[in-house]
């Protein structure tokens, strides 16, 4: 997977006019571009399966959902965007590998029935790489992150457990939903650290 990232490095800079950036920049830049495309198709599921609903059914789950919290929940991150702005690049990073990695085996929920759909579980995959790379070029010390697979979340809640039509349909809402969410907070948190590599830059939310 990090060859990917690699081979897209060469390809950003093939046009004369090309400013020399640096490998680390290349891979934020990468990074946030395959996140935005994560969080768009998120929107774009949960949009589409509410407009599937009925009226009644939208306020219902609406209201239910308010009252829920996603299982990423339990991943500790800045609670509103003055704390995303103080926060570090390495700890945007580690929160940002995290929520990614949580969604790992719920994203497979989410594939079937269309192409878009299909693309989910191979883009987090190499998002999750992308982030990793980030991480350990980031990072000034080896022990101050590793990979670390002992965070398992679990699934959410019994979603893969067979259901009654009604919770199926909470569930399915439950899920695009949260995942619209976290793509959402990965998106913010990438490209905040990424704009601290420009100290010039306004990296205001």
């Amino acid at each position: 997977r990090s060859q990917v990232f690699l081979v897209d490095f060469k390809l950003m800079c093939l046009g004369i006019s090309c400013q020399p950036i640096t490998d680390n920049q290349r891979l934020f830049s990468i990074a946030v571009s395959r996140v935005q495309h994560l969080h768009l198709l998120a929107q774009r599921l949960f949009s589409e399966f509410e407009s599937s609903l009925q009226t009644e059914e939208q306020r219902q789950l609406n209201k239910i959902f308010l009252q829920d919290f996603c299982n990423s929940d339990y991943i500790i991150s800045p609670i509103d965007k003055h704390e995303t702005q103080r926060s570090s690049v390495l700890k945007l990073l580690s929160i940002s590998y995290r929520l990614v990695e949580s969604w790992e085996f719920p994203s497979r929920s989410l594939s079937g029935g269309s192409s878009p759909r299909n693309q989910i579980s191979p883009k987090l995959s190499e998002l999750k790489t992308g982030i990793l790379l980030l991480i350990r070029a980031n990072q000034d010390a080896p022990e101050i992150f590793t990979d670390t697979s002992t965070l398992q979340l679990a699934p959410y809640g019994n979603y893969y457990q067979s259901l009654e039509a009604d919770e199926s349909l909470r569930r399915t809402y439950e899920l695009l939903a949260c995942f619209k969410k976290d793509m959402h907070k990965v998106e913010t948190y990438l490209t905040v650290a990424k704009c601290r590599l420009s100290p010039e830059a306004n990296c205001t939310l």
